[in-house]
């Protein structure tokens, strides 16, 4: 029976390793391929088919994750299935993953701030109290994002430095281990956006020195390119705002391509703006002009805007209003007005919503644990009292027997004095004859001696102080 019981344990422990190890191996083979890269999905596909085959559930959500990643146009539908998955295997913590990865895709790839918040919002339900820690920043780091286009740069600021001092601390060794690459993606974009409320602030010293510590940081090799991308056109936003507007168009250029790669639509819409800024101020007006358009572009095809952006359309109708183009003028008008209703649309539901269902419960939360803290330090305290009223109930006693011992041996030494004046009135030590009345006594002198020196040791050795002594036992001894 033994036997078989060991057999079987190894049997399934080998199992196991060899399904891990083919799943190790299978992920190695299209990790190599670029974000958007169809020809990835063909190894994916295995993936999902061997993670179904097995109903191994947390490696089936990776797969469809993995999924996201590669596929261009089906972003959501595999997010909705690895949110499935996540709730197949009543998995808080893969339930909560869940949400965020449908709201990454919102977010990421849709600019849906609403929606992208929902899933957030409903990821932070199963996340507050995970025991996954990177599962809980990465949750908020994204409710900072949305603080941040919300323009709560103070508030947004808050999170994104506690984010960069959780996954800085997770960021030593190989990179290649799939922790430190996911921590290592978790603080570069913290590091991105915290400079760019820095920039928003008008805080540029504070800016430019997380833009140094990011290029010490961010590794050379290509899965960081986007993020390099993020920190080159933070440096054309700080070149710009130090009016070197030449040196700013030099990095919004090198960084567009990777953004462009990538279809961040919301970043290069940034870069076309503060592009077709640096050309204003340079005098270029169709140059300009031309930034100016490109971010209208993208706003038709993607129906989102920073709202930062909105003088974007200001400019080109004043330039249109100029040049008397009235056909132009009229257009832009219209677009604004466009980006206007989705800004308050956007700021109106986001607002409440993080109010309410994040900052709310954060509050409460944090009450919370104070009362519970409160509760603790206030046992605490009692404890405390206890313990000193106790202390000084024994000091109380310590010193009152202390007194009474004080008391005795005073009333002994009085004893014996008064007994030594009526039992010897004059020793002389050297004589052997001592005189009383009219008799004459003889003592020898070393009984006296004698006598004398054990007094002396009694008082030495403080024999008065012994259990149950009193005077006469005192004389007694003596």
């Amino acid at each position: 029976m033994l036997n078989r019981i060991f057999t079987f344990s190894c049997f399934f422990i080998i199992s196991m390793m060899y399904s891990q190890d083919y799943y190790s191996k299978l992920r190695e083979k299209y990790w190599a391929y670029e974000e958007n890269d169809p020809k990835a999905l063909v190894f994916v596909n295995q993936y999902i088919k061997k993670a179904k085959s097995e109903k191994n559930y947390p490696e089936l959500f990776q797969a469809y994750k993995d999924a996201i990643l590669y596929s261009e146009n089906q972003k959501m539908i595999y997010a909705d299935s690895a949110l499935a998955v996540a709730q197949n295997s009543k998995d808080n913590d893969l339930i909560g993953n869940g949400y965020l990865t449908k709201g990454s895709v919102y977010y990421f790839n849709q600019r849906k701030f609403q929606f992208a918040l929902e899933e957030y919002l409903k990821a932070y339900e199963y996340l507050k109290d995970s025991k996954d820690e990177y599962l809980k920043y990465r949750n908020i780091y994204h409710i900072g994002v949305v603080k941040s286009y919300l323009g709560y740069y103070e508030e947004a600021l808050e999170i994104f430095q506690q984010c960069i001092v959780f996954f800085e601390s997770r960021i030593d060794g190989n990179i290649n281990d799939n922790q430190v690459f996911n921590n290592t993606k978790g603080y570069l974009n913290s590091l991105h956006q915290a400079i760019i409320c820095y920039q928003m602030l008008g805080k540029n010293a504070e800016a430019a020195s997380l833009l140094k510590k990011a290029a010490e940081k961010t590794p050379k090799t290509k899965e960081f390119y986007l993020e390099k991308s993020y920190f080159t056109k933070s440096l054309g936003v700080s070149e710009f705002k130090n009016e070197n507007y030449k040196k700013a168009i030099y990095y919004f250029d090198k960084a567009l391509p990777e953004l462009l790669k990538v279809n961040d639509f919301t970043w290069a819409s940034y870069i076309y703006f503060y592009k077709g800024k640096s050309y204003e101020l340079l005098g270029d007006q169709n140059l300009e002009v031309e930034n100016y358009r490109k971010v209208d572009s993208i706003f038709n095809k993607n129906k989102f805007i920073l709202p930062e952006l909105r003088s974007n359309y200001e400019e080109l109708i004043e330039y249109y209003r100029k040049g008397n183009n009235h056909k132009e003028e009229l257009y832009y008008t219209n677009q604004l007005l466009k980006v206007d209703s989705v800004i308050s649309s956007d700021f109106k539901h986001l607002s409440t919503r993080v109010y309410k269902e994040y900052d709310t419960k954060k509050l409460l939360e944090t009450k919370e644990n104070l009362e519970k803290t409160n509760s603790y330090s206030k046992l605490l305290i009692f404890i405390c009292l206890a313990i000193i009223i106790a202390l000084g109930i024994v000091m109380y006693y310590r010193i009152r027997k202390q007194r009474n011992i004080q008391k005795n041996y005073d009333e002994l030494l009085i004893k014996l004095e008064e007994s030594n004046q009526n039992e010897v009135v004059d020793v002389p030590v050297k004589s052997e004859v001592i005189d009383s009345g009219d008799k004459n006594i003889k003592f020898d002198s070393s009984i006296v001696e004698k006598l004398l020196n054990d007094i002396h040791t009694f008082e030495n050795k403080q024999g008065y102080l012994g259990a149950g002594n009193n005077s006469e036992k005192a004389r007694r001894r003596v």
